[in-house]
């Protein structure tokens, strides 16, 4: 049944956006997710290096429960519905960001046809470096490094909890990511209370993470412009010597895949950092790789949902 829930969440995902109305009105369950974690930090993030250490993890356990609770009610009453799995789906395509992603990805090239400064606003909408001085390789290669890792956090691992579990999965999911992007930060301010949060997220990433490098494997091995060799080679190569247990393994995959290198110099609020870098291509990108990583990453959300769709079938003639 999570298959059919995938099949059509994929299906609304793909074509249509999360409405404006209820943007307006109810706004996105995300953003509830967010003003829980938000309303608790403020009040509680305080105190010792271990009392904010147990504010962390009380805030995430009581997350959790809650987005449980939540989950497991609605898709019970769900459940009592005839083809209950289009109403789970429907609900289901919510927590799912492959759209949107590509969305601001392709902003950032849209924003570099028209001028530099247009391509740094957009760029700083999607990461968290400071952008004021960035020319546009420094432009492209964020903003590709954001697709990349972004394919695992916002496409593949929700959907991967989804087919596992269900409504529950893909919801506890979200709440787990929003958590780490909002708190699991290493400043003197979210270190001991984000510490939880960040540790289960690079848990439940785990296996996402290198899913989606497998999957850009396979998508380069469909696409003419690509090269799943080294998609392989530069994974099993650059993956581990990135800071995250997890974002190597999508960046390095897709950096290979195409010929790019990422990673490397970057700055975060004045403070210049030297990362690893992903993949031994050329680094002088452009609005026109920016693109060439989008249709890339296209045909493997087109592989991802024939991948489901074929799963789909099977299990129906299999029930028969």
């Amino acid at each position: 049944m999570n298959l059919y829930i995938a099949l059509i969440a994929l299906l609304i995902e793909r074509f249509i956006a999360y409405p404006n109305t209820l943007q307006s009105s109810l706004r996105h369950p995300v953003e509830w997710i967010g003003s829980f974690i938000a309303w608790f930090e403020i009040r509680y993030n305080r105190g010792s290096d271990f009392e904010r250490l147990r504010a962390g993890f009380i805030m995430l356990a009581c997350l959790l429960l809650v987005s449980l609770a939540i989950s497991l009610l609605i898709s019970y009453l769900l459940k009592q519905l005839q083809f209950s799995y289009i109403f789970e789906g429907l609900i289901a395509f919510i927590f799912l960001a492959s759209r949107q992603l590509a969305q601001a990805v392709k902003a950032v090239s849209n924003g570099l046809e028209i001028s530099l400064e247009n391509g740094r606003e957009a760029v700083s909408h999607i990461v968290g470096r400071d952008v004021k001085n960035l020319d546009e390789a420094e432009i492209s290669r964020a903003s590709i490094e954001t697709l990349a890792e972004n394919t695992s956090d916002g496409f593949i691992a929700p959907l991967f909890y989804l087919l596992l579990f269900g409504l529950p999965g893909i919801i506890i999911y979200k709440a787990i990511n929003t958590a780490d992007s909002m708190v699991g930060h290493k400043n003197e301010r979210y270190r001991d209370f984000g510490f939880a949060s960040a540790k289960l997220d690079d848990i439940v990433n785990y296996i996402p993470a290198r899913l989606t490098a497998l999957i850009f494997v396979l998508s380069a091995a469909l696409y003419k412009q690509a090269n799943w060799r080294q998609a392989v080679i530069a994974a099993f190569r650059d993956a581990y010597k990135h800071a995250s247990p997890n974002a190597g393994w999508p960046e390095a995959s897709m950096a290979g895949a195409l010929g790019f290198g990422l990673g490397g110099k970057r700055a975060y609020n004045g403070q210049e950092l030297n990362l690893p870098e992903m993949g031994n291509g050329k680094r002088d990108l452009t609005r026109i790789d920016i693109d060439l990583s989008l249709k890339f990453y296209d045909l493997m959300g087109r592989l991802v949902f024939f991948l489901i769709f074929v799963g789909a079938m099977v299990f129906l003639i299999l029930q028969y």
